[in-house]
């Protein structure tokens, strides 16, 4: 069975592990269907060969039939989309880490108009003292 393995590219841990993300289940939750723990199902998703008795238990708890996981080729193409691919959480450290230089372009627009309103505003302060000062002192001088 290990030389037809090595020969057809099967894995029976990455096809468990793909066959439990597509069902949109969890290690955990397969774990306890099993009466396994997290880190067992874990172990066994990185095995290239899992027993036919465990085989046939996890297949059952997810659903389906036995050969499938057995059968299952390794696409490397499969396997290359599937290693760079990332999750929501990678995208959300991703921002947070590597592109805090991002900026929203209307919010900048924004800002910078108001920035200028203000700096209208002292001007015409500046210039209504100024203003003010000179008319004191034309009323002085007469």
């Amino acid at each position: 069975m290990e030389a037809e393995n090595k020969e057809r590219r099967v894995h029976h841990g990455h096809n468990v592990r793909r066959v439990r993300e597509t069902l949109g289940i969890k290690q955990e939750a397969l774990a306890a269907d099993i009466g396994m723990s997290q880190q067992s199902i874990s172990v066994y998703e990185q095995k290239k060969v899992i027993e036919d008795e465990t085989l046939e238990k996890i297949a059952k708890a997810l659903g389906v039939a036995p050969d499938l996981i057995k059968n299952m080729e390794d696409d490397p193409l499969t396997i290359i989309i599937e290693n760079n691919t990332f999750g929501d959480q990678d995208r959300i450290n991703i921002q947070n880490e590597n592109f805090d230089n991002v900026y929203n372009p209307i919010e900048k627009i924004i800002e910078l108009t108001n920035e200028k309103v203000a700096l209208y505003e002292r001007m015409l302060a500046l210039e209504q003292e100024k203003v003010a000062m000179l008319e004191r002192l034309l009323n002085e001088k007469k």
